[in-house]
């Protein structure tokens, strides 16, 4: 048994380590809580602090602060508060809001801070980025030439999307919003890119079933899950666009290629009106704040295409937007719409009349058109809308009757079949091969004498029809190949083959 250290020496042993340590004085600024409702905490006591600077509480909860007066400052909370209580004390943490960035996020369900909601093991990411990020100058960005694929003929023909690209969806509620952008997910599960799904303000059976879905039909391994659903405190539910924008950067500023879908910006902008509200700023058109469109062009500007010299990645991005009764001329529409290089427009008509995706042609744009869209894509889309805007305008005319021009009554016999090709059902992407033969069959007068009821099933069935006779012609095409006359030519006859055995007795032979 050892006999205990004297007195003498501890001290010698003691006062030997305190002159070992260096001491030096250090400022600690400390501010109180004032005031606590509603998600926002008023301080007093931190003169210096910066705006969006990341504040600590001394219950452990976290908040940013969002606007700064002369002897107080607002701050959002980015968790519950029912433990923090006015007189509790907040330091100055020196930093900005950062989130885990990496590989160890894909296939996880996670909150905007980064926190897992999914049942997977802890995250051990490591790398962390600012939410808040500067997007990419000029200068730093190359044009958008490279299409993102997205399985649907409606989407891909007539408003091709392009890597870097920002393309909003806008409609009424229930119109296919959000499953127009869960179609495009999950047909990156045979690309490059990898995919971020925003939910603002979402509800949890929604977000559930979006997830689901990519779990089931696309690649969730390639995939992040930002949740700030409907529950979440306000603080959450603004922060989670800039969080899937960081994360979704990370892949980007490495060479790779992402795209984003937040679902949807109209919420999002909600909550920064509900927060502008609290914390005293003053309202603007329809109350929200006036620098509410700075909100999302700071946001959606991140999404880019890099030069050759920064690696050649890209981010693309899908937000969502609603509207009310089909007015797109509202104020955050009217924002997003001028911020964006293109629209998507779903109409309540389409939708009801059971045209899948309703997407209204005539109201729809994209700003990069043609030059995202592979070649033999573009090579047989050329008139397709143009054809089918001319059979709207004709087909509202036969509601009277009495048309008996021959060259009329050809252009509604086209302009259904058309329609009848662009009625897509959801989960069932074509690909880019699929496409083509289904459009130069189309230019090619192939379906002018097919009754109307068959082309879903043509469809249905020309995915294992191309592999079975014409292999060469998927790899081809499925690379960025040329579509020769030739090539066009065999893939016209093979729908026509198709047709055939549909539909044996088919007069168009």
């Amino acid at each position: 048994m050892t006999e205990p250290q004297p007195l003498s020496r501890w001290l010698d042993t003691s006062r030997a380590r305190l002159d070992r340590t260096e001491l030096s004085p250090e400022a600690e600024a400390i501010g109180r809580v004032v005031h606590l409702a509603d998600g926002i905490a008023r301080i007093s006591g931190l003169p210096d602090v910066a705006l969006g600077a990341l504040l600590r509480f001394e219950t452990g909860h976290y908040g940013f602060a969002q606007a700064l007066d002369r002897d107080t400052l607002d701050a959002v909370m980015l968790d519950e508060t029912g433990t923090l209580s006015v007189g509790g004390r907040v330091t100055d943490t020196g930093e900005v809001l950062n989130v885990p960035v990496g590989d160890a996020l894909l296939g996880r369900v996670v909150d905007p801070l980064g926190r897992p909601l999914d049942d997977g093991p802890a995250l051990h990411s490591g790398a962390t980025l600012p939410v808040e990020r500067p997007a990419p100058s000029i200068i730093d960005r190359a044009k958008v030439s490279e299409p993102v694929e997205t399985g649907v003929l409606a989407v891909d023909s007539l408003f091709a999307l392009g890597r870097g690209q920002r393309e909003l969806i806008v409609g009424d509620r229930a119109t296919g919003k959000t499953s127009l952008a869960v179609d495009a997910i999950i047909n990156q599960k045979n690309s490059d890119v990898i995919c971020v799904y925003v939910a603002v303000g979402q509800r949890t059976t929604a977000v559930d079933r979006v997830i689901a879905a990519i779990r089931q039909h696309g690649a969730p391994e390639r995939c992040i899950f930002v949740v700030g659903n409907a529950s979440a405190p306000p603080g959450l539910q603004w922060l989670a666009p800039f969080t899937g924008m960081t994360m979704a950067e990370h892949f980007r500023d490495k060479g790779q290629h992402a795209l984003i879908v937040i679902d949807d910006l109209t919420r999002h902008a909600a909550t920064h009106r509900e927060l502008a509200l609290l914390t005293r700023e003053p309202p603007g058109r329809e109350a929200y704040p006036g620098d509410v469109f700075y909100l999302h062009a700071r946001l959606l500007e991140r999404a880019a295409k890099l030069s050759p010299e920064l690696g050649g990645g890209s981010l693309t991005a899908l937000p969502i937007a609603e509207t009310n009764a089909g007015n797109l001329s509202a104020y955050i529409p009217t924002n997003l719409i001028s911020i964006t290089d293109g629209q998507i427009v779903l109409s309540t008509h389409l939708f009801a009349a059971g045209q899948r995706p309703a997407v209204d042609v005539g109201l729809s744009v994209s700003r990069v058109g043609g030059k995202a869209q592979s070649p033999a894509l573009r090579a047989v889309s050329g008139r397709v809308r143009l054809d089918y805007a001319q059979f709207q305008e004709l087909e509202m005319f036969t509601r009277f009757g009495g048309i008996s021009n021959p060259r009329v009554m050809d252009q509604i016999a086209r302009g259904e079949r058309i329609r009848a090709l662009l009625t897509q059902p959801r989960y069932a992407n074509l690909r880019g091969v699929e496409q083509v033969a289904l459009l130069s069959a189309l230019g090619d007068g192939i379906f002018d004498a097919l009754p109307v009821s068959s082309l879903s099933e043509l469809r249905r069935r020309l995915p294992p029809w191309l592999d079975t006779h014409a292999s060469y012609a998927v790899t081809a095409l499925g690379g960025g190949g040329e579509l020769t006359p030739d090539l066009r030519a065999r893939l016209s006859e093979l729908v026509r083959d198709l047709a055939r055995e549909i539909l044996p007795e088919d007069p168009a032979k």
